[in-house]
């Protein structure tokens, strides 16, 4: 299952990114690019619901009413995605070009992974990545 939470994130000059949660107090996470935003602030959700239990995330307008003082002053936010693991594997059938495959099963094996570990690393960064 997968859920989005906005960030704010904050830029002054000669300072890293400060990416905060508004609907999860003490989750924050900095960056010093800017491609390095929403890997951080997906790993600092994840780390959050270590510790916390599931909470729904606010919806953009809560969110936006909540921090509109900071959009003003240049802010801005994000959709941070959450995949939330069930810690339960599921059997998927999938097709792939052959080529594809063998690329997959030489970097996984390069990496000590199983191709499903592989796939499902690759799934995430591009998801965290991507969004």
């Amino acid at each position: 299952m997968m859920q989005y939470f906005y960030a704010v994130v904050h830029k002054d000059e000669g300072s890293a990114f400060g990416v905060t949660f508004p609907d999860l107090p003490g989750c924050f996470s900095a960056a010093d690019r800017t491609d390095e935003v929403l890997p951080n602030a997906c790993e600092a959700l994840e780390l959050w619901f270590e510790d916390a239990a599931n909470v729904a995330p606010m919806r953009l307008d809560q969110v936006r009413q909540m921090v509109a003082a900071d959009l003003v002053e240049g802010a801005f936010l994000i959709a941070v995605p959450r995949i939330r693991r069930m810690g339960k594997q599921v059997r998927a059938n999938i097709s792939l070009d052959r080529g594809m495959l063998d690329a997959i099963d030489l970097a996984a094996a390069e990496r000590s992974l199983t191709r499903s570990a592989f796939l499902a690393d690759a799934a995430r960064n591009e998801i965290e990545r991507r969004h």
